[in-house]
């Protein structure tokens, strides 16, 4: 459950420049993450081996709101 990440698509959608100035600002770390940030997540459940055992699980890169 990713919370704001900077990605191409904030500056190629057409937002509003003060958008995307602002983007990811109201996280408790005050910015939003990186692809690199959330990347090792990715991996992990991709490998059979890490997550032969995991099952409905949530895995919170929000920036320090906390997950649901």
């Amino acid at each position: 459950m990713p919370g704001p990440f900077w990605t191409p698509l904030q500056v190629t959608t057409g937002q509003k420049t003060e958008n995307v100035v602002n983007f990811g600002s109201s996280t408790p770390l005050g910015r939003p993450g990186q692809p690199a940030g959330i990347a090792p997540i990715y991996v992990m459940l991709a490998s059979r081996e890490e997550t032969s055992y995991v099952t409905g699980q949530s895995f919170g890169a929000s920036g320090g709101t906390g997950v649901p």
